[in-house]
């Protein structure tokens, strides 16, 4: 409805700006907002106060001038200005209800909008080192990752997900010594020192590495020897890692192996690139990539003088592919502890001649665990924590999914566990699934009473005009902006607070209004009102990779 209001905004003042004398008129952006108190209106507008200049009048004055003519729309049932130049308009209740049309012709696909045009994008998320499990921070990152791009498909772009393997470098030399000192202590030796990753699971892979051997190792220093054990490590927490995020429902188009670009040289092609184009430069033997011009505190080395290449070196590759493969937006999901990465990547994306802006960057802050009561000490040095595993196991998929997803990337949250597990209004995910499987047994109880729903074009609408129906219509079908704003935000959360908007008038209207009754016509109207609900409830969940169960 919001795109219906702001066409019908737009010309009404294209009219007044004709009368006034005016031909070419600059098309300004302004917003259409939803008022918070409903006695501000339905919809609010500040185009007034953006084309005051246009007309040379005042805001108030051309807010006036705009409520004379909107009121002759017959879709608007009040339009006043307000405060300094502010448009407050209320819909008639029968322009809500016919535009409910657009959730039974759109059924599976209701909520979809075209805000990407078929834009490439890339969406690189979890990317963790294969050192160990996955644990609750990597959780919040996947899923966050998983809905942006569901959200970003269902808004029309073209999405690629992708998972970015770290299997080169010092991270996979210490894994390799980690599991040869647990196979050190495995025979019986006394320990010369504390490996690097700690954690039952190195004992246990090592303990593999022993049995696939079949022979005592001579020489634990050899280098051989550690990157083999460091390969079949990284190997098998890698099962582990795919075994995991398959459970959680996230599947990637590409696992990027960092050990690809090595083997084929395009390091090396993209150092010479940025050399050529002066982009790099040589100082005290070493190669620079100058960072500096998008906020990096100095520029940075991407090759020592000793010749060995930086991580940032293998990132700029990395990128470099991206951009080869033709994506135009590249959405990176990082931990919190990369925020100082984030300006010295954009110099990287402007050095291989992308705009620094088309890469978008969320930060996933820290995931803090409380289980009866207390908070859970982690500490993935020591080997200390919690892995997704773990949770899953212990509260469920859905719940997992949805609590991770219920505030913004960028904020630390607390996961309550027990709150997780309760089968009550109190949890929010349950909450929202209930009032799925409410709609579902509607319809049964329907059945059972032989009413056979008609189409939405025969029914007789008048018993959804009340104010508590409305209030469900008007919020069900803001659907497909939520999914606009989400999309053009690069957010997944404000998805699990409109859901849990919905479940809350869904319940509120069950509570206080009798669907199946004795008036045929009432329940019938009612009856595509709750299908209305459940379809984008259930649509809503689809995009959270959650599943919307009939029963509960």
């Amino acid at each position: 409805m919001r795109h219906v209001v702001k066409r019908a905004i737009k010309k009404a003042f294209h009219e007044i700006a004709v009368e006034q004398g005016i031909k070419k008129i600059k098309t300004e952006p302004f917003e259409i907002s939803i008022p918070k108190d409903e006695k501000f209106g339905h919809f609010s507008s500040n185009l007034a106060m953006v084309k005051a200049s246009l007309l040379q009048r005042s805001p108030k004055e051309i807010a006036n001038m705009l409520e004379k003519k909107l009121i002759q729309n017959e879709l608007f049932e009040s339009v006043e200005s307000a405060g300094p130049g502010f448009l407050n308009i209320r819909i008639k209740p029968d322009f809500w209800v016919e535009h409910m049309n657009e959730i039974f012709t759109s059924g599976k696909s209701y909520g979809r909008v075209q805000v990407g045009h078929d834009e490439k994008v890339i969406v690189e998320f979890v990317s963790a080192n294969p050192t160990g499990p996955l644990h609750i921070g990597h959780g919040r990152g996947a899923v966050i990752g998983d809905a942006l791009a569901r959200i970003l498909d269902y808004a029309g772009y073209k999405v690629h997900t992708e998972y970015y393997i770290n299997d080169i470098g010092l991270q996979m030399e210490n894994l390799g010594r980690s599991i040869l000192v647990r196979l050190s202590e495995l025979k019986g030796e006394v320990l010369k020192e504390q490996p690097p990753y700690k954690g039952n699971y190195i004992t246990e892979i090592a303990n593999e590495y022993k049995n696939s051997q079949g022979k005592t190792l001579v020489n634990e220093d050899d280098e051989n020897v550690i990157s083999d054990a460091a390969r079949f490590a990284a190997e098998n927490i890698l099962k582990g890692i795919t075994s995991d995020l398959n459970e959680f429902g996230i599947s990637f188009n590409k696992w990027y192996p960092e050990s690809w670009l090595h083997a084929n040289n395009k390091i090396e092609q993209a150092i010479e690139m940025l050399t050529r184009s002066g982009q790099i430069y040589n100082r005290d033997g070493a190669l620079w990539i100058k960072t500096d011009s998008q906020g990096d505190e100095k520029d940075r080395v991407v090759k020592r003088a000793n010749g060995i290449n930086t991580y940032l070196a293998a990132d700029i590759a990395y990128h470099k592919s991206k951009i080869d493969r033709g994506f135009t937006k590249f959405i990176n999901i990082w931990g919190a502890d990369h925020h100082g990465y984030v300006p010295r990547m954009r110099a990287v994306m402007v050095a291989l001649g992308e705009n620094p802006d088309n890469m978008i960057v969320r930060l996933v802050q820290l995931v803090s665990l409380k289980k009866d009561g207390e908070g859970i000490a982690m500490s993935t040095r020591d080997g200390v924590f919690t892995t997704l595993r773990e949770i899953m196991d212990e509260v469920g998929v859905d719940a997992t999914r949805f609590f991770f997803l219920m505030r913004s990337s960028d904020s630390q949250m607390e996961f309550d566990v027990e709150l997780a597990k309760k089968q009550s209004s109190e949890n929010p995910v349950y909450y929202i699934q209930y009032a799925h499987a409410r709609c579902c047994n509607l319809f049964v109880t329907a059945k059972e009473k032989n009413i056979k729903q008609i189409a939405f074009s025969k029914v007789k609408r008048e018993a959804l005009y009340n104010a508590d129906a409305q209030k469900l219509i008007r919020k069900i079908l803001q659907f497909p902006d939520i999914v606009s704003i989400c999309a053009r935000s690069f957010q997944a959360h404000p998805v699990t607070q409109y859901l849990t908007e919905v479940a809350t008038l869904l319940h509120y209207y069950y509570r206080h209004n009798r669907v199946v009754t004795e008036d045929e016509d009432a329940t019938q109207a009612r009856l595509c009102l709750i299908q209305a609900t459940m379809i984008t409830l259930k649509n809503g969940l689809n995009i959270l990779g959650i599943k919307a169960p009939e029963q509960m």
